[in-house]
């Protein structure tokens, strides 16, 4: 998008204001299902983590995308976006058997990363297919944070632990029908995913009737000028011959599948934010914005990088500032950016704000949750109102003392 559209959507909805391209979306939607059209069955499930707006999910249904989900209510909001339970697969941690159970009802398919709550779950449904989740003990991810394939990492079966998982499935005589693994995010070196998928492989081959292998994802996106990032088409390459040798051995034409998040959606968003301050200290000028951590907490939880750009003076000369919330904790944005003169009520651009943005706001400090803004087809569309005290204290019960 370029500079004077995203100004007129700061001054048409206010500041601080999420602005989702959905152009973006759709181009990086295609690119990955291109990567990997030699394969013949191919399905792309959105992770609905990343950006969860229920719009959002319906651009996705028209792309004949899946969903990967998390929780029973990420399932919920994919059947009201439209989709069929059997396009959507359910990838919970940590959560009771109680919840999967519910959710199994609902149709979706179950993928069960804990032994125990495999066996109890097959003694109790042994009819029910379920994918399982395999730790292959591969580091992929950029940051210790969102790499979720090591041997430490509480997500997934190890790979040690197959015979455990065949003894349960013999004995409950419960139906794997895919198999399962996500290493993490920002993977950078195609070699060590591709290794992954080898131990996925042998994996695969001991369960003789699955219907699909899901690598996950965790593909990185740029998030500055000349940054590097995933190459998607070498890895399409790689892997999609390693995965039609394996069905022609396996016997089988079974579904390659992945589960992008972050690579779909980031560069389709822009946060924008009000300068309410320029505070020169000894050392640092501070531009002090209408937001924080409450609205864009990555930089302070993994230490994501987000570019920033001033819109409103795109040809002042550069200077250095560091870019703060206006929460009572460091809730930096960027420390020393090298930025276009930036004045009181100018509006800041951060790119790169599709994923794990709004999806991750809260209401710390009872700050308000900004509106988000869809663009489809070159029109811009309300996709949430900006929160009001109302919402701040809907669910709140006032007591007489």
């Amino acid at each position: 998008m370029n500079r004077q559209d995203l100004l007129k959507l700061a001054d048409k909805y206010q500041s601080p204001l999420y602005v989702y391209d959905t152009e973006k979306i759709i181009s990086q939607y295609k690119k990955i299902t291109s990567a990997f059209s030699k394969v013949k069955n191919v399905k792309i499930n959105y992770a609905v983590k990343a950006l969860s707006n229920i719009n959002i999910l319906k651009v996705f249904n028209k792309l004949n995308s899946g969903l990967d989900t998390v929780s029973i209510q990420e399932v919920k909001l994919g059947l009201l976006a439209g989709f069929e339970p059997h396009e959507i697969i359910y990838t919970p941690n940590g959560v009771s058997l109680q919840e999967i159970e519910e959710v199994a009802k609902l149709g979706v398919q179950i993928n069960i990363d804990n032994l125990s709550i495999l066996e109890l779950f097959g003694q109790k449904h042994p009819k029910i297919p379920v994918c399982i989740r395999i730790n292959p003990h591969v580091m992929a991810g950029g940051n210790s944070k969102i790499s979720v394939g090591h041997i430490d990492s509480k997500f997934g079966i190890s790979i040690h632990q197959v015979p455990h998982i065949k003894r349960v499935v013999e004995n409950t005589g419960m139906h794997i029908n895919g198999i399962h693994m996500h290493t993490g995010s920002d993977i950078l070196d195609i070699d060590t995913f591709i290794r992954a998928t080898e131990i996925l492989f042998d994996v695969a081959r001991q369960f003789k009737n699955i219907d699909f292998i899901d690598f996950g994802s965790g593909f990185k996106v740029p998030y500055k000028k000349d940054d590097i990032s995933t190459d998607i088409n070498e890895l399409g390459k790689k892997l999609s011959t390693r995965f039609n040798e394996f069905c022609k051995n396996y016997g089988k034409e079974v579904t390659l599948m992945f589960e992008p998040g972050k690579f779909l959606v980031s560069e389709a968003g822009y946060f924008l934010a009000k300068v309410n301050v320029i505070k020169q200290t000894t050392s640092t000028v501070f531009a002090g914005i209408d937001s924080g951590l409450n609205h864009l907490i990555r930089p302070m939880f993994y230490n994501s990088y987000h570019y920033i750009e001033n819109l409103s003076n795109p040809k002042g000369r550069e200077r250095f500032y560091s870019i703060v919330g206006y929460i009572c904790e460091n809730d930096t944005f960027g420390s020393n950016r090298r930025i276009n003169e930036i004045s009181e009520d100018d509006i800041l651009c951060f790119h790169n704000a599709g994923a794990y943005c709004f999806s991750m706001a809260s209401n710390y400090n009872s700050r308000f949750r900004p509106a988000e803004v869809m663009i489809y087809k070159g029109k811009d569309y309300l996709i949430r109102k900006r929160e009001t005290m109302e919402d701040i204290l809907k669910n709140q019960e006032s007591v007489t003392l």
